[in-house]
Formats: C-alpha cells, structure tokens, sequence
C-alpha cells in the first residue's frame, strides 16, 4: 500500500522529508489507515535529529493520527465523576505523546498494543490524583475551601486552633453546618494505606493495605472478551475455526494448513486479514 494513496486527507503537498508524505490533517486519517502510516513515521522519527522542523512534524502528525486510541481509551472513564471528559481526553493525550516517544519498533509490537496501556495509566493517575476519596456535594468542597482560609486567619489572630463556634460566626454560619463541612473535608484526602489497622502499631501490625484484595487481572480480559464476541459471530464458519484452532488449540500455522489442506502461507495471510478486521471493529472508526 502506498501512503500517499490511502486517503484524502494526504495530499500532494511536497513532503516535509523525502520519505514522508504530507499529510494536512492527521485527525482524518481513518484507523486502518493510522496504523500502516504510524509505522512508516516512527520508524523516520527515530532517524531524525529531536527539534528539527522535520521531527516536529512527524511527532505532531504521530499524535493527530492516533487521537482516536485516546478517545477510544477515554471512553471506559465516561461514567467515573471527578473529572470532564475533555480533561481526561487531554490526560490521555499526554500519554499517548509518552508512548511516541519511547516505541521501539524493534519491539515488533503492534504501536496500537504499546500506547494503551500508556494512555490508561495516565488517565487513571488522573484520578488518582485530582479527585476527592468520598464523593461529596460541590457546596461542601466550596465550603472547604473557606474553612481552610477561615482556620488560618482566625488561628492567626487567635494565635491557636478556632472553635466550632468562632468559624461559625466568621462565615455567618451555623456551627452545624461548620461541623457538616468540617466531617465532609476529611474526603478530600485519603488515608494512606500503609497506615496501621489498628493502635498498636508495631512492626507486626497489618496495614490496611494487607487487608485489600487485589485487582483481578481477569476483569480487563473478560471486558475484551465481551466486547469482542460480537465481532466474532460476524466471521464465517472457516474464519471462527482458524481463530480457534490458532488461539483456541494453540496449533501452529503449519498445523492449520495440513487441517485445511491449505499452505502455511496462505494461513498466514487468512489469519492477518481476519485479525485486522477484528482489530478495525474493536477500535473506533
């Protein structure tokens, strides 16, 4: 396939290298597309000189062509609070750039399998980060805010900590409502989990990081699992076989061609075109 032939968006501009083609917007270059051009400009920016016209380019044409893993990563968060999804897809963005800049194609790894996991961590970082450990009302975190400056002016003037009472009168509040947004503050930071189970903190004490289960590793692999069973129901009765005589029965192409009196080349040719189009459904168009 040649690159300058696989969509619209790549135009007859002269090239920025004499090896690249132009392309005006990376953002419309469809997925199929993004994928067989990803490789072409990684492996020319690993050849360019970093801050050159030339790489800046290539690097910028890299994240605008791969923005959809972004999305695609992003969407798995829609439903988390704490953050708006532009943000989180700015987020994602950051890891994508991440991924770009450490891919070593002779990984020989698929660029799509390398950046997710770059994506998701910084999304999920994102979270961690910024979000409060409880959920709590917008005017509970607003009237955090203003206890916290309350608190230290008042222990200024005072030259101690200020009551209930004395917060209360300096917001024009009642000291019910200075206790509710005092409680509801103690969301905002999360206790470590390294810290003791209980009073007697010895060396022997269980953290309360000792009494958390683990993420099962299972639950990302049945969500792929879920989602890629529809498009398994749209391949023929051959093209399932071959999938699962490959994956299933963990047979070697070879094997596959003496099952289907086939050759081993032209198993490995079904199995690419089968697994690209496997791939195209599991991505966003």
């Amino acid at each position: 396939m040649r690159a300058r032939e696989t969509t619209a968006t790549i135009t007859e501009t002269p090239a920025v290298t004499d090896d690249l083609p132009w392309i005006e917007d990376g953002g419309k270059v469809t997925p199929r597309d993004a994928r067989e051009l990803s490789r072409l400009f990684l492996d020319r920016l690993q050849t360019l000189e970093e801050g050159t016209h030339e790489y800046q380019y290539a690097r910028n044409t890299l994240i605008e062509m791969n923005l959809s893993l972004v999305r695609f990563a992003a969407r798995r968060f829609r439903n988390r609070g704490g953050g708006d999804m532009e943000d989180v897809i700015q987020v994602g963005t950051i890891g994508l750039i991440k991924a770009i800049d450490r891919f070593d194609l002779t990984r020989e790894v698929e660029f799509t399998s390398f950046a997710i996991p770059y994506i998701v961590g910084e999304i999920k970082r994102f979270f961690r980060d910024t979000t409060w450990a409880v959920h709590v009302p917008r005017r509970l975190q607003e009237l955090r805010v203003s206890l916290a400056k309350s608190k230290d002016t008042l222990a200024a003037e005072l030259g101690r900590t200020p009551t209930v009472a004395e917060l209360a009168a300096h917001l024009d509040l009642t000291d019910d409502e200075i206790i509710e947004g005092l409680v509801a503050a103690n969301g905002y930071v999360a206790g470590s989990i390294d810290t003791a189970g209980s009073d007697d903190e010895t060396d022997s004490t269980p953290t309360y990081a000792d009494t958390m289960g683990d993420i099962d590793p299972a639950l990302e692999l049945f969500e792929d699992l879920h989602t890629l069973g529809p498009l398994l129901q749209e391949l023929d009765d051959r093209e399932r076989a071959i999938i699962e005589m490959r994956f299933g029965q963990e047979m070697t192409q070879a094997e596959i061609g003496r099952e289907l009196h086939v050759s081993q080349m032209h198993v490995s040719r079904l199995l690419t075109s089968i697994l690209t189009r496997l791939r195209i459904g599991l991505l966003p168009g």
